[in-house]
């Protein structure tokens, strides 16, 4: 009768006097004994394909600590993301050798040694932004040599949050020289999309999939209008998603059972409360 093998301690890597180097190479013995043959039956049973779900839990997870401003939360939150990247490497090496933690870190240095020849070479730039316009540059130039899509939107990934996407593909239409003088031409072009969105709805019983068409390029002119004014669309939407649900919040407790029974200028009278109050309150 086969017995599961009695726990046994951590054995501590030794150290190097160096606190990051020591962290992580717990964290990396750590994961190496939970996919040991005694180690946990849960982690053993993973894979590459199970464990990519966990990448996108748990970047979220971090960038709502850090929309927060919890660095306790923060230091947490990105310790399990850095966790399921050496665990995905580790079974990855366990299958066949098809990578492991050290080739991933060795990709991403020298990417970045070769996108950052202002650093680590002899280019000179004045501004983060010719910085971006190098960095996109060399980008393109790496697609070309690899014979894969090498126009100037490639490489933003199709699976991002829709908000969060557009922002990136209008962040590298305006690299390439896509774009307004100023941030007052973005703002036209916001306004003559909304323009078009009225046209639409008025026509919305002969033609309702062009009000999803017009209500696309409004959301996507506000994205590009993010690019100018220096803002991140996403970011945007969250902190007024968080001060909608604070105020419709506050709104409820105030109408209590009466809520639903409300007309709308009791709601909205309750409403303005809500946002002097949850205004006053940061």
């Amino acid at each position: 009768m086969n017995q599961a093998s009695a726990p046994r301690p951590l054995e501590e890597p030794r150290k190097t006097g160096d606190a990051r180097l020591d962290a992580l190479a717990r964290v990396l013995a750590i994961v190496d004994r939970l996919r040991a043959p005694d180690g946990c039956p849960w982690d053993r049973e993973q894979t590459v394909a199970s464990l990519a779900p966990s990448l996108v839990e748990e970047a979220h997870e971090a960038v709502e600590a850090i929309d927060r401003k919890d660095d306790g939360e923060t230091a947490a939150e990105l310790g399990d993301l850095f966790m399921v990247i050496a665990l995905i490497a580790k079974v990855a090496d366990q299958e066949r050798g098809r990578f492991d933690l050290a080739r991933v870190a060795s990709a991403v240095a020298e990417k970045l040694i070769r996108r950052h020849p202002h650093v680590f070479g002899e280019v000179r730039v004045d501004s983060s932004a010719q910085a971006l316009v190098n960095w996109e540059k060399i980008k393109e130039g790496e697609r070309r040599q690899a014979k894969t899509d090498a126009s100037a939107l490639a490489g933003v990934p199709v699976a991002l949050p829709a908000l969060q996407r557009a922002s990136r593909v209008s962040a590298k239409a305006i690299s390439a020289g896509f774009k307004w003088d100023d941030e007052a031409g973005a703002l036209a072009k916001v306004r003559e999309e909304v323009r078009e969105l009225e046209h639409a709805f008025a026509e919305r019983e002969r033609s309702p999939e062009r009000v999803e068409q017009e209500l696309g390029d409004v959301l996507l002119a506000t994205a590009f209008l993010g690019q100018y004014l220096g803002l991140d669309p996403e970011k945007a939407t969250r902190d007024a998603l968080r001060r909608f649900e604070e105020r419709f919040r506050n709104m409820e407790a105030r109408l209590g059972d009466r809520l639903r029974s409300s007309t709308l200028d009791e709601m909205m009278a309750a409403w303005e409360k809500a946002k002097s109050e949850t205004a006053r309150a940061r």
